[in-house]
């Protein structure tokens, strides 16, 4: 056991300095971008779906909040959102950069994402009928800060260390549960795990990204670079991770409750389908 703390935390060690750097680029994006980011989704009419989706790429902090809010208040369409949410990388793109995963990897699973959230979101603007209430007008940056999501008022560079420090604590411990599992079961039960089997593996991953928090997003790409999944599980994974997304909807849309679910469901199918597309197709990455 000695060994795999040690291990884990050697592995996290190396990861600080990567983490650190993307986080601070990604910090000096959000401050550019984030406004001009919702102004855009907002004006962006019957393109929303594919604008939602190119956006949501970039890791904003919020930024799922802020769609949640804008279509709460009918600014945006149900298949705006819906593309936001599934293109949304949260805390992926950092782990896969930090990681030194090849950037054409990088590159194919953010090309699903945005492929993904495009065509599901404009074919649910043309099934979605919702209700017409209009949502609670919310403080994103309060709700920011009260959901952890990442959102800090220091400046950037203090900002992208506390981001830091947070995601290596998770990267830490998943690293060491993992690395007790290689120690104690062996490889070849990790790869042999229910997450590596068609259809159920993408099924399981896309439930556990509806969590809101940004472990999940951790957890799943970990588990993909340690071989614990297939590349079909990871991306149905990171396809229903949204952050604090529908948890905010669902805050700030309750008098169209059945319009959440409706949304909630269909992200779900979605994220599952293409997770069995992919694994069915034989796509890694």
């Amino acid at each position: 056991m000695l060994e795999v703390l040690l291990d884990a935390a050697l592995d996290t060690l190396k990861l600080l300095p990567f983490l650190y750097v993307t986080y601070l680029v990604l910090e000096f994006i959000e401050e550019k971008a984030e406004e001009g980011s919702i102004k855009l989704v907002r004006q962006s009419g019957v393109l929303g779906p594919v604008i939602g989706s190119a956006l949501g790429l970039i890791p904003q902090c919020g930024f799922s909040a802020s769609a949640s809010n804008l279509f709460a208040q009918r600014l945006i369409s149900a298949g705006t959102l819906i593309a936001v949410f599934l293109a949304t990388s949260d805390e992926m793109l950092p782990i896969l950069i930090s990681s030194s995963v090849a950037p054409l990897a990088i590159l194919k699973i953010l090309g699903v994402k945005l492929l993904a959230g495009m065509s599901a979101g404009l074919i649910a603007d043309k099934l979605f009928r919702l209700c017409r209430h209009e949502g609670e007008r919310v403080d994103l940056h309060e709700m920011c800060k009260e959901e952890n999501c990442g959102c800090e008022e220091h400046g950037i560079f203090v900002s992208a260390l506390l981001h830091t420090l947070q995601i290596a604590g998770f990267v830490l411990a998943i690293d060491l549960i993992l690395g007790a599992v290689f120690h104690f079961v062996g490889e070849e039960t990790l790869s042999g795990l229910i997450l590596n089997k068609p259809v159920i593996g993408p099924a399981i991953t896309a439930v556990v990204g509806l969590v809101p928090n940004c472990a999940a997003s951790i957890l799943i790409t970990e588990l993909y670079l340690q071989g614990a999944m297939t590349a079909g599980s990871m991306m149905a994974g990171l396809l229903s991770a949204s952050g604090v997304g529908l948890l905010v909807l669902f805050r700030v849309n309750r008098r169209a409750m059945r319009d959440n679910v409706k949304i909630l469901a269909y992200v779900l199918v979605s994220a599952i389908g293409i997770g069995i597309a992919l694994d069915l197709l034989g796509i890694t990455f």
